[in-house]
């Protein structure tokens, strides 16, 4: 197994007033030619805005890209005629493909919100562009791992055009996990969004991330009242 740590304070980032922002890969401003990307995923952004404010329209194409709320809401117009807003119970993925534009607002004018943008390569271009919403609350569960996205329709949660799967993990006891990767090639990042994880020794703490490669199977200890999200991609695609 090889695996490399990245404490919170070590991500770019930037307070721009309406948005302060982490990044975990290189974005925007942020350049770490060691930090571009982690197989296909390549944005994994912690963002905060303020009331009234957020990210007016602009394009994306051939790209799988991921919101997830973690405080307050977030309303969502695009190209397509979607339009919805999100909370912290929501999954939210729209697949750029051969080219949108959307929009991406505070839907509160007093408080502000919170979530994770997360965009991953897909496996095959121009396809035709889709969006999707679901609520979490429909499979949550507590003190295990829960799947939140892959690449099957069929299956829970939402689905992309990639071989990657997201799970999160809440726990209001302190929890033993083993997780056992889908398929060959493939790379695990396991992000804390809050509290404290255990991983081969080492502590990791509110919004730390490890990288796992070159394993079929790890496990981890969440500490109590500790909230996780792991991201398995392809490394070569």
């Amino acid at each position: 197994m090889n695996y490399q740590v990245f404490k919170s304070e070590d991500r770019g980032g930037a307070n721009h007033g309406w948005l302060n922002t982490k990044h975990s890969y290189s974005f925007a401003n942020f350049y770490n030619p060691k930090r571009v990307q982690f197989g296909a995923l390549r944005v994994l952004n912690d963002d905060i805005v303020t009331g009234g404010m957020g990210f007016g329209k602009h394009p994306h194409d051939n790209m799988e890209i991921i919101s997830l709320p973690t405080k307050g809401q977030l309303r969502h117009e695009d190209s397509m005629g979607n339009g919805s807003v999100i909370t912290n119970s929501d999954i939210q993925v729209m697949s750029a493909g051969t080219g949108v534009v959307h929009a991406e607002m505070n839907a509160s004018e007093t408080e502000s919100t919170e979530f994770f943008q997360i965009w991953i390569f897909p496996r095959e271009r121009n396809v035709e562009p889709r969006y999707q919403q679901l609520s979490i609350n429909d499979f949550r569960k507590e003190n295990e791992l829960y799947q939140i996205l892959s690449p099957n329709q069929e299956d829970q949660g939402v689905w992309i055009h990639q071989d990657a799967w997201m799970f999160q993990g809440e726990y209001s006891e302190t929890t033993k996990e083993t997780y056992t990767l889908h398929k060959e090639n493939q790379g695990v990042v396991l992000f804390v969004i809050e509290g404290n994880v255990q991983f081969d020794g080492i502590m990791l703490n509110r919004r730390d991330a490890v990288e796992i490669s070159d394993v079929n199977q790890f496990e981890f200890e969440a500490e109590k009242d500790s909230k996780i999200l792991l991201i398995e991609v392809p490394l070569n695609f």
